[in-house]
């Protein structure tokens, strides 16, 4: 939604701002122009990034559109999972957590969390440690850095979209320039004719310029910025359930386990201790009620 918001604002302060002094909104529209500068600019990815990074920015542009999901309601859902894996193995033993790592979207246990099933790094995040941990046989220290090389290589990789943005935002003042010198060949072609036809050249020309400074600044550097922020939120994510692991190896109770892992979230996103103690109590109640309900 914000980056609507801001589009409008962007565009409409610049066509007001054109307007307003006696500008022609018609002038600004060069399609040869968008086709130099759009072109160019999705060759450069593909040479660089090949296909597949062009169709996973655009995806993430299309992503923006519904805003960062990592909420405190999602942070509370996976703190909540966390504690309920915790709890059914210090109740029912190691072991009888190998049946839900081993098919997470068969598991009833993980099925209850559906933000967490479906995002496809933070559960294979999670049930990979866990398999580690069942398995036994790893001290704490290298367990986290075990947890910290799978934390670089899914950075590195949720960067890459902001990476392949900031290059476009860079390289658009260049084709930029590149559709205006090609309109001043065509202008020169045109010397002897109309003035006027001269001076429609001209200005089209310059829109090129004017295009690649635009939507460099204007469209791709925000842009990068945005996906940079989801990118880190993910990270954070991912690094908040590595907290909790570890405690988990190392022997902590499940409350300790997610008290951790609940100090490690940006403050902006955290749940409170309250609302943390609320979604354990309610999972503490409910299950005696499932165990009557099973034994009637």
């Amino acid at each position: 939604m914000f980056v609507l918001i801001g589009l409008a604002i962007v565009f409409g302060s610049l066509l007001f701002g054109f307007t307003h002094s006696g500008g022609k909104v018609a002038a600004l529209i060069q399609i040869s122009e968008f086709i130099i500068i759009g072109g160019a600019a999705f060759g450069a990815v593909v040479i660089a990034y090949t296909f597949k990074g062009a169709i996973s920015t655009m995806k993430a542009c299309i992503g923006l559109l519904k805003g960062n999901p990592y909420t405190t309601k999602m942070y509370l859902e996976l703190l909540h999972s966390l504690y309920e894996i915790f709890v059914v193995a210090r109740k029912d033993g190691l072991l009888s957590l190998e049946k839900h790592v081993e098919n997470p979207h068969e598991s009833d246990l993980f099925q209850k969390y559906p933000t967490l099933l479906n995002n496809h790094h933070a559960i294979a995040f999670c049930t990979d440690t866990l398999k580690v941990i069942i398995m036994g046989g790893v001290n704490i220290h290298d367990l986290s850095e075990l947890m910290d090389l799978d934390l670089e290589a899914q950075e590195e990789e949720s960067l890459q979209v902001s990476q392949i943005l900031s290059t476009i935002s860079d390289s658009m003042p260049g084709f930029g320039i590149v559709a205006a010198v090609l309109g001043v060949v065509i202008t020169m072609q045109s010397i002897g004719g109309p003035p006027e036809v001269v001076g429609e050249k001209v200005g089209a020309a310059l829109v090129g310029t004017f295009l690649g400074v635009l939507l460099a600044y204007g469209i791709f550097a925000p842009l990068a910025k945005a996906t940079e922020v989801i990118a880190k939120a993910e990270c954070q994510y991912l690094a908040c359930m590595k907290h909790s692991l570890v405690a988990f190896a190392r022997g902590d109770t499940p409350v300790m386990c997610v008290e951790f892992a609940r100090r490690s979230i940006d403050p902006e996103a955290r749940p409170s201790f309250s609302e943390l103690e609320n979604a354990c109590r309610n999972r503490n109640k409910e299950e005696p009620a499932a165990e009557t309900q099973a034994a009637a």
